[in-house]
């Protein structure tokens, strides 16, 4: 079993960067995947990003492609998102979440079993 923490949502201007942070608890955390998911009001949860075990993969949406790097460091218990070129269409709360298994591609919500409670990211236009 693993607790997530999120931190470092904020306010950005467009173009602007944020790094987002997740904090785990839990002897297990390495053999996680573990993902960042985002939802915006009145919308459905959706995928952002998702990385490996050891670090050595990882995946992204269409839309943050390019923009995001997601990585870990699991001496720390940490994952990161760092997020830069921000839109307004970025603007959504940021959700952590771990599951087991090793397909980082399966991007569907619920598979993931373990989930933070969420920081707020707002872009500016």
């Amino acid at each position: 079993q693993v607790q997530l923490v999120e931190s470092g949502g904020g306010l950005a201007q467009t173009g602007g960067s944020l790094r987002l942070s997740c904090a785990a608890s839990g002897r297990t955390f390495s053999r996680y995947v573990m993902g960042w998911f985002r939802q915006a009001p009145g919308k459905e949860r959706e995928f952002v990003a998702a990385i490996s075990w050891s670090g050595g993969m990882t995946f992204y949406a269409d839309s943050v492609k390019g923009r995001f790097t997601m990585s870990r460091d699991n001496a720390k218990n940490t994952v990161y998102l760092q997020m830069n070129s921000l839109k307004p269409a970025d603007t959504a709360v940021y959700y952590c979440a771990a599951r087991s298994g090793t397909n980082i591609r399966n991007s569907r919500y619920e598979t993931y079993d373990y989930w933070g409670q969420g920081t707020q990211v707002t872009v500016s236009s």
